[in-house]
């Protein structure tokens, strides 16, 4: 376990707006894991009152911190949750 990657995803998490994005993606993931879906970045900025450049840095920092993944299906950004790093951060705080 790497502990610069889990302080990385913590303080990813640490911004308020950025938390409840990652938790509306988290959400929809969950919704649709059959379908193998995630949330386009249009539903992000409408269901929150956060403006798009704003949903935009907040989503490159959820990247960055590799707690999501975005793939491009036409002209929309669709984001998913990265399970490999939620598998982390569990076994991480499964410790204590």
């Amino acid at each position: 376990m790497d502990s610069k990657k889990m302080a990385k995803v913590f303080k990813a998490l640490s911004n308020e707006n950025r938390l409840e994005l990652y938790l509306k993606i988290a959400e929809s993931h969950e919704a649709s894991f059959e379908a193998g879906g995630g949330l386009c970045v249009a539903d992000i900025v409408s269901c929150l009152n956060i403006g798009a450049p704003t949903v935009s840095h907040h989503i490159k920092e959820l990247v960055n911190a590799e707690l999501i993944t975005t793939e491009k299906k036409g002209k929309f950004l669709i984001c998913k949750v990265n399970e490999e790093v939620v598998t982390e951060i569990c076994e991480l705080l499964a410790l204590g």
